[in-house]
């Protein structure tokens, strides 16, 4: 795959470029060049980043950044049995628990809701960092939903975490999954309460609560691109408009105008 000119390699992390040494000079360097690809599309353009990752992974599978890579490429595809045996590989090199939350989620994605519960309550949960248990509990709270267990899904989610005032870079994803869990519980009182807490704590827009507000408030927005809408006049249509109007005033001035006069003229007559 084509590798703009921009891009050199340089841009992958401290850590992915010493995984990297191990490998011969030309091949660290293509495949660095295909990790900072696929870190660059992932979001926009999730099947570009997996085409990377392929890459990636055909020419250096023993490297474990590629793996994880690759793990998240496959996810952002919902490629989940994928995903998972990436993540499993990464885990495998490296020894780490930072992936557990996603591998539980791809759990979910594969229709095992009560795998992904089981890893919620594993030892390796404990070894995680904050952001880490919050991932997992949002994780277990989405597999309590999938078995159609609401009640259980919002217990799950209330934390200090959630109750905290602090905003956190979990903060916003956390109490719009508790709002959107008791408005799925048909408690809608609670839940604009929590989305309105969720667009407080949103300040990189990771969530659509402003739009589940605006929702739950019966404001409807009218997309400018919609070809349906009408359009505005230009200027000059505008103008001709107004022209229009005032020759039509005009006009029907000029016909009562002649009535009375005609009837003026009935009256001598």
């Amino acid at each position: 795959m084509p590798i703009p000119e921009d891009v050199t390699g340089e841009e992958i992390d401290k850590d992915v470029r010493q995984e990297l040494q191990s490998l011969p000079k030309t091949l660290a360097e293509d495949v660095a060049k295909n990790l900072v690809m696929v870190a660059r599309l992932i979001d926009e353009d999730p099947e570009g980043a997996y085409g990377y990752s392929r890459v990636a992974l055909r020419l250096a599978s023993r490297v474990a950044a590629v793996r994880e890579a690759a793990g998240f490429a496959a996810y952002a595809n919902q490629k989940y049995a994928e995903a998972l045996a990436e993540f499993r590989a990464a885990r495998r090199m490296t020894g780490t628990v930072e992936l557990w939350p996603l591998m539980a989620d791809c759990e979910r994605g594969l229709g095992r809701p009560e795998k992904a519960l089981d890893m919620a309550g594993a030892p390796e949960v404990q070894k995680l960092d904050k952001a880490g248990q919050v991932e997992m509990r949002l994780v277990a709270a989405g597999a309590r939903r999938d078995m159609g267990q609401l009640d259980a899904a919002i217990v799950t989610l209330q934390s200090s975490e959630l109750a905290s005032n602090s905003v956190q870079p979990w903060t916003a994803r956390l109490r719009y999954a508790y709002a959107d869990a008791l408005l799925a519980a048909g408690r809608s009182g609670e839940a604009r309460e929590w989305f309105a807490k969720a667009v407080e704590a949103d300040r990189d827009g990771s969530t659509d609560a402003s739009d589940r507000l605006a929702e739950m408030d019966g404001v409807e927005f009218t997309d400018a691109l919609d070809e349906d809408a009408p359009a505005e006049d230009t200027p000059a249509q505008q103008d001709a408009e107004d022209r229009q109007d005032v020759q039509d005033v005009q006009d029907v001035q000029d016909v009562q105008d002649v009535q009375e006069d005609k009837d003026g003229q009935d009256d001598k007559d």
